[in-house]
């Protein structure tokens, strides 16, 4: 980096001196005379020989780039500009590289060479726009798009980007002529006519505005919705008894026009006729003519205005068991139901219950399924956790969650071997784009099945895969320190580990008396009497295993008192292995 630094400070003094010098008596034109009005540039011609050199240069700072060499290309690129200081393709190149370097003043000067060098360019004239957009010079930004549409007037894009622009400029006008220009090119559209009126609306000037919807109307009379749009326009600008003349005049036509339909919701509840707005609404959800998707978007409609007028939950009940008593062909009405329950604290059961129904129509719907493993095991059926994630392995092969549902299930059982072959399975079902968190919490929970069966050296290849997916899952490290901690090795290792949770969670008692029985392994028994005393504080009920490490670590400590009454609390609490007996009936420590 020093390298390069260096060579952009020479390079510097050469761009600054192509910047503000004419060479060989040509026209020296700034950059807005390039981007901004009509003009030509003119540039010295090189000899043959230069020309070739400079070619030969300049495809070798390509190459060198392509190659990572970019110490090596930013000198080529330099002696470049020596060799012709108007070589617009290598001040775009190395713009690149002061972007790179922080160095946003010298790369916009670059840029902005190659634009007044290359006046047609188009890609130089686009990235010179993009880069003044980003520095927030809007105006300077307009100014080259608009040379970009004097170079090509047939780009649609850029003259939309132009509208985004006077737009943010909040100049109405241009805004207007651009979506003039933009219609004569792709023809009037719904969003040019948006546009325009948002355009007239800002203006204030409102006959505008109404007229412009209006010729869209005219243009496509068949297409109903133009209308309804021009009724929803009369309505919010307090034109009521029009609006509803274009309602009922699209309703005349068509019934069962969704559109309208939706309007004249909006108008009968502008004029407070309450009764009529739910006569409509439920005429519409219980048509065969209103499609699905409209559907729900009027209960939602219906659920938002229940929600903030803070009425009851009953009258949107009703309004979905009528809806629902009637044969359900896709899923989506059943899950806005159960979202709602879920919203309004029902109980369970009811819930799950509509999501039952959800299954029955759509088996492989992975959402509906999961919430209701996530009910069985609220209420500890592991067998229907297993029976569900059965089920959904067969729609959702793919997903290693139920496979881990149904691991963890197993395991409560105490069915080591089957929670085993899940894990396993779903550890085979994940992938590069399945969640990172989720895979190492999958292989923390392989981990603790194979130190139940024993197998040490699976058990930490298990964990070790755990924390590559995610270094920091504190509830493996805690694990992996501990298990190591009984082997008697790896003690370091196991001590950085839970130093980690610890530094992570400093009140969680487990974490906190795994810390302490690793420091108590390495005969650091001070530090160990500090967070044991520290893990027994963030226990409500200490187990045996916690009250026995505290009854080893006074002991060496030299408070044997204070040991044994641990010892005695560890049997108390359930601790039975013979150790711990012998140590209280001879009231002295035993090594295991």
């Amino acid at each position: 980096m020093r390298r390069l630094l260096t060579a952009v400070a020479a390079l510097a003094v050469t761009l600054a001196s192509a910047l503000n010098v004419s060479c060989g008596g040509a026209e020296t034109v700034s950059v807005k005379q390039a981007i901004g009005r009509e003009k030509n540039v003119v540039t010295p011609q090189l000899n043959h020989n230069d020309e070739q050199r400079l070619k030969y240069f300049f495809l070798e700072a390509v190459s060198q780039q392509n190659k990572g060499n970019y110490d090596a290309a930013f000198d080529l690129l330099s002696h470049c500009l020596t060799i012709n200081p108007n070589a617009a393709e290598v001040y775009f190149t190395i713009a690149s590289y002061y972007s790179e370097l922080g160095r946003d003043s010298m790369a916009m000067q670059s840029m902005e060479r190659a634009a007044v060098l290359s006046p047609k360019n188009d890609r130089y004239i686009e990235r010179l726009a993009i880069s003044y957009i980003n520095t927030g010079n809007i105006d300077k930004a307009t100014d080259t798009y608009e040379r970009l549409y004097t170079n090509d007037r047939g780009r649609t894009d850029v003259l939309g980007m132009l509208v985004q622009l006077y737009n943010q400029k909040k100049d109405y006008d241009k805004m207007l002529n651009t979506l003039e220009r933009l219609e004569q090119v792709d023809g009037s559209s719904e969003q040019i006519t948006l546009m325009k009126m948002h355009a007239y609306s800002m203006k204030g000037d409102k006959k505008a505005e109404f007229n412009a919807l209006k010729q869209l109307a005219d243009k496509y009379p068949n297409d109903l919705n133009y209308r309804v749009m021009m009724g929803n326009w009369l309505l919010k600008n307090g034109r009521e008894d029009e609006a509803l003349d274009e309602y009922d005049a699209v309703l005349e036509q068509e019934p069962d026009n969704v559109s309208a339909q939706m309007s004249m919701l909006d108008y009968y509840k502008r004029l407070g006729e309450d009764s009529l707005a739910q006569v409509t609404v439920e005429r519409m959800l219980m048509s065969d003519k209103t499609q699905p998707a409209d559907k729900i978007q009027l209960i939602r409609k219906v659920v938002d205005e229940n929600e903030r007028i803070g009425a009851g939950s009953m009258e949107v009940i009703r309004l979905f068991n009528k809806i629902l008593a009637e044969p359900q062909t896709t899923p989506e009405m059943l899950q806005l139901y159960a979202g709602y329950l879920k919203l309004k604290e029902y109980p369970q059961d009811s819930i799950d219950a509509v999501l039952e129904r959800v299954l029955d129509i759509a088996p492989d719907e992975a959402g509906a399924r999961m919430q209701l493993i996530q009910s069985a095991w609220m209420r500890q059926n592991f067998d229907r956790v297993i029976d569900l994630s059965r089920q959904a392995q067969q729609y959702n092969p793919d997903e290693p969650t139920f496979y881990y549902f149904m691991a963890m299930a197993y395991n409560q059982k105490d069915d080591l071997d089957e929670a085993l072959e899940a894990a396993r399975r779903g550890v085979a079902a994940g992938s590069e784009q399945t969640n990172k968190d989720f895979m190492s919490d999958l292989y923390g929970l392989m981990g603790e099945i194979y130190h139940e069966k024993g197998m040490e050296k699976e058990t930490f290849a298990a964990y070790d895969s755990c924390l590559i997916w995610n270094s920091e899952n504190i509830g493996c490290l805690n694990n992996y320190a501990y298990y190591l901690s009984l082997t008697g090795e790896g003690l370091e290792k196991a001590e950085q580990m839970s130093r980690k949770t610890v530094k992570a969670e400093p009140a969680n008692g487990i974490y906190l008396d795994t810390y302490a029985w690793i420091l108590f392994m390495q005969g650091r028994y001070d530090e160990a009497k500090i967070y044991i005393e520290q893990a027994l504080k963030n226990y409500d009920t200490p187990s045996a295993d916690v009250m026995e490490h505290a009854g080893d670590i006074f002991w060496k400590c030299g408070e044997k008192d204070a040991a044994v009454d641990y010892w005695q609390q560890a049997v108390d609490a359930g601790g039975s292995n013979s150790i711990l007996k012998k140590k209280l009936k001879q009231k002295k420590y035993l090594e295991k």
